[in-house]
């Protein structure tokens, strides 16, 4: 049998801008220890439980049923979830596991239209209960984050002889007609992949998917506000920019004014002020800018945010770059004097000198 993790290399953050400190959330989330190094996957360790997916920023690793999962919540008038272990009542996902953070607040925002339920097995008898008290512990955030969201339905029916259901029956499940959405290109790919299911790899796209879902569900409730780890610059920040170009998602932007003066030859040009732009639905808290930043400056803080604020521009911070007040070069520390001069003796050029 095929396995039904794939993993998108472009998506994948290292590829996308290399770190000191490359990603590795999805080699050390598995339980199974089924992914090299190099992010190859090891079909026959990999029970898709889906940890690599939910704790991966980017959708560097996807299940292929996710397209599918999106179009059963969009048009099912009742959204019933199980998983493999429990009774078969709606649409099975591979575990609880694959569901992250955008993934359970685009439930809950479903919820407050249409019932949400998941049906689960005995999660401690299961070989991917590591998944699944990740993702478990992802909802109770969101809850202490959010805690007036709607009610989603979570119940324990395990799919075992002898083991009869609970008193309350969950509601059939409401039959959707199915609207063809795909052209013929696309039906045809789709039915490549099911004999190559490699094809799906060579797919990059720059937000990740529950990310599209949330964005989709929150457009219709152009009112609603949901909690999201912004980004925040403290007075500390020195408006150096290298959060700017360590972002690999391009959720930062800057807008430099420069000094219309002539420039002295003998010094570099000089920026006057430096706005730091943030776009948060790009951001996928990967935390690269809070710790490249040598002041400390920036930090993640959960803040309710309206669509228009998640898709729009946000500006987070207006400063100027500080320059070496003895050499006129530019530094990027609260000190007043770059790292030549302030290790140079009064006269002489010191050790930095050939």
């Amino acid at each position: 049998m095929t396995c039904q993790m794939v993993y998108h290399n472009g998506n994948c953050l290292n590829t996308k801008k290399p770190f000191a400190h490359a990603c590795r959330l999805c080699i050390e989330s598995c339980p199974h220890q089924a992914i090299s190094e190099y992010r190859q996957l090891e079909a026959k360790k990999c029970t898709e439980c889906g940890a690599c997916m939910a704790v991966c920023p980017s959708d560097g690793f996807v299940d292929r049923t996710m397209d599918k999962l999106h179009d059963y919540l969009m048009e099912a008038e009742e959204i019933i979830l199980n998983c493999p272990q429990a009774i078969p009542s709606g649409f099975e996902i591979p575990c609880l596991g694959i569901l992250d953070r955008d993934g359970w607040m685009t439930l809950m925002l479903l919820a407050k239209e249409k019932p949400v339920t998941i049906i689960t097995g005995v999660c401690a008898e299961c070989e991917d209960r590591q998944a699944c008290a990740a993702s478990v512990q992802t909802f109770k955030q969101v809850h202490v984050d959010w805690p007036e969201h709607a009610i989603v339905r979570i119940q324990v029916r395990p799919d075992k002889e002898g083991v009869e259901p609970e008193a309350k029956e969950v509601p059939p499940l409401a039959v959707v007609p199915h609207v063809e959405k795909t052209g013929w290109r696309q039906r045809s790919r789709d039915k490549l992949e099911e004999w190559l299911p490699n094809l799906a790899a060579d797919e990059t796209y720059s937000l990740p998917k529950s990310r599209q879902w949330l964005l989709e569900v929150l457009a219709e409730r152009l009112a609603g506000k949901i909690p999201f780890r912004g980004l925040s610059v403290a007075d500390s920040c020195t408006s150096c920019g290298v959060c700017i170009a360590i972002c690999p998602q391009g959720a930062l932007q800057k807008r430099e004014v420069m000094n219309s003066e002539p420039a002295d030859p003998a010094q570099e040009d000089k920026i006057v002020s430096l706005s730091l732009i943030y776009e948060p639905q790009k951001c996928v808290h990967c935390a690269r800018c809070v710790e490249i930043c040598r002041p400390k400056a920036l930090s993640l803080n959960s803040k309710l945010l309206s669509y228009r604020l998640l898709t729009g521009k946000i500006l987070i911070h207006e400063g100027s770059p500080k320059y070496c007040s003895q050499c006129g070069k530019r530094i990027f520390d609260n000190s007043e004097l770059c790292l030549v001069c302030s290790t140079s003796g009064p006269d002489s050029r010191g050790f930095f000198a050939p």
